[in-house]
C-alpha cells in the first residue's frame, strides 16, 4: 500500500478540479436532504429533543418519585429514542424565567423505550431548585422536554468484564434498576451482583422489584447493605459499603467490574475502599452524581481561599460581572444571577459547558477532571466542576 501511494501525483487530481467546482457552482444553495437508513437511523437514535408528557406518577418514599413518560404527539415527538441500560436524560426546564437543566438517570429498561415509554425516579434535594420544581409541577398530563439518552455509564464487553459489582447507595439504584431489567430481557448479557446501601429496610427503593428480578434471572443476585437497622433480613448485611464486603461478594478466580452509583459522600468513602482492591482501572466504572458541593472538605483542596469572589463572563455580546461564594461552583454562581449556561451532565463529563478562563485560577475535584491535554493548555474549564479560588474572567457560550 505505501508504495502505489507513493505513486500517486497530485497532477491526476488537480485536472478533476475544474468539473467540481461547475458541480459546485450548479448546485443549488439548499441544505441536501438524505433518506438513507444510516441518517434515519442517526436521527431516530440521537434527536436534538424530545417532547414527552407525564403518564403516570408512583409515590416510592416520602421523598422519591418514579415519573412515567410518554411521546407528546402533538408536540412532534411520535417514538422515543432508544438506549443502552445506564443512559440519562437531561430534563429542560424554565424556572424564574431561567432555563434550568438537570440530569437523571432512566429507571426503566431499554426494552420499554421501544414501547413508548422512559421512567425516571427523582429524589427530593434538600434545596434542589430542579427536584423541587418537578415536586412541585409534574402531574399527569404535564409536558416535558428532554435530551436524547446520553452518558457513558453502559455496560461495554470490549472493556468490562463479564462479572459485575454494582455499588449503590439511595437513588443511585436507578440505572442498575434498568441494567438488571435488561439483563432479564436478554438485551445485556452479564452476571449482576448488587450491593444496594440504604439506611433502614423500610427505605429501600425498589425493594419488591429487586427481588421479582433476582427470581426471574440467575445472573442477578442482589444484597442490601443497611447502615442504621439493627433487625435481621435475608440477602442483608450491616454496616457501609467496604473493600471486605465487596471481596466477600465477588468471584475469586475470575476478573469483576465495579460499577458504581450514589450520593458525593458514598463516593469519597467507597473509591478509598477500592483503592484496597487494587482492581485495573479500567474496571473501576463511576455514574455521574450530578453537582459537587462543599469542595473545602476535599484534602487537595488549597488553603487561604476567600470565601467570595467576583466573575466577569462574556457570552456573545454581553458581558456580566456578579459575586459568589466559592463554596459554589462557577456555574451554580451564574445562575444564581439568573444568567444561563449550556448544561447537561453537571459532572464535568459530557462538556456542554465548555468554556474558556481568560484569567483567575479554579479548583476542579479530583474524580470530575474530564478535561483533554488541551483544554490546561488553551486555558479551557467546565464551569460546572470548576470552583473559583480567586475573581474570574471566563468567555462562556450561549445555552441553546
Amino acid at each position: 500500500m505505501s508504495n502505489n501511494f507513493k505513486k500517486l501525483k497530485a497532477s491526476k487530481f488537480i485536472k478533476m478540479l475544474p468539473a467540481r467546482q461547475e458541480r459546485f457552482q450548479s448546485a443549488k444553495a439548499e441544505l441536501p436532504t438524505f433518506s438513507d437508513n444510516a441518517t434515519a437511523l442517526a436521527k431516530a437514535l440521537h434527536p436534538k429533543c424530545q417532547y414527552l408528557k407525564v403518564e403516570a406518577v408512583l409515590d416510592r418514599s416520602d421523598d422519591t418519585k418514579s415519573f412515567t413518560l410518554v411521546p407528546d404527539t402533538e408536540k412532534g415527538t411520535d417514538s422515543l429514542a432508544y438506549f443502552g441500560a445506564g443512559k440519562y436524560l437531561t430534563v429542560f426546564e424554565t424556572i424564574d424565567d431561567m432555563p434550568i437543566t438537570r440530569a437523571y438517570s432512566i429507571s426503566s429498561s431499554p426494552k420499554d423505550a421501544l414501547n413508548g415509554k422512559y421512567v425516571l425516579t427523582i429524589k427530593l434535594v434538600d434545596g434542589g431548585l430542579m427536584s423541587k420544581y418537578i415536586f412541585d409541577t409534574w402531574q399527569v398530563g404535564t409536558s416535558v422536554k428532554v435530551s436524547a439518552p446520553s452518558g457513558n455509564f453502559e455496560y461495554q464487553p470490549l472493556r468490562d468484564a463479564k462479572n459485575v459489582i454494582c455499588l449503590a447507595g439511595g437513588s443511585g439504584i436507578t440505572p442498575f434498576i434498568s441494567m438488571a431489567n435488561a439483563i432479564c430481557d436478554g438485551d445485556e448479557d452479564f452476571n449482576m451482583t448488587l450491593l444496594y446501601g440504604s439506611r433502614n429496610y423500610e427505605s429501600i427503593l425498589f425493594r419488591e422489584e429487586l427481588t421479582e428480578l433476582e427470581k426471574k434471572c440467575d445472573k442477578i443476585k442482589v444484597v442490601h447493605i443497611l447502615s442504621d437497622d439493627s433487625n435481621s433480613y435475608d440477602n442483608t448485611e450491616k454496616g457501609f459499603i467496604t473493600a471486605e464486603l465487596i471481596k466477600k461478594y465477588a468471584p475469586t478466580d475470575e476478573a469483576y467490574s465495579v460499577f458504581l452509583c450514589g450520593p458525593q459522600q458514598m463516593y469519597e468513602f467507597v473509591d478509598k475502599e477500592l483503592e484496597k482492591l487494587e482492581l485495573p482501572k479500567k474496571f473501576i466504572r463511576h455514574e455521574m452524581f450530578g453537582e459537587f458541593h462543599n469542595p473545602a472538605t476535599q484534602a487537595d483542596y488549597p488553603q487561604g481561599v476567600p470565601e467570595t469572589v467576583k466573575i466577569k463572563v462574556t457570552i456573545q455580546d454581553e458581558t456580566y460581572v456578579v459575586e459568589g461564594s466559592t463554596n459554589d461552583s462557577v456555574m451554580q454562581t451564574l445562575e444564581k444571577n439568573k444568567i444561563s449556561v449550556p448544561a447537561r451532565c453537571r459532572s464535568g463529563e459530557c462538556g456542554f459547558c465548555h468554556s474558556h478562563l481568560l484569567s483567575g485560577k479554579v479548583y476542579v475535584p479530583k474524580n470530575l477532571e474530564y478535561r483533554r491535554l488541551a483544554d490546561f493548555k488553551f486555558g479551557c474549564i467546565h464551569p460546572c466542576c470548576s470552583f473559583p479560588l480567586t475573581d474570574l474572567e471566563i468567555d462562556v457560550p450561549v445555552a441553546k
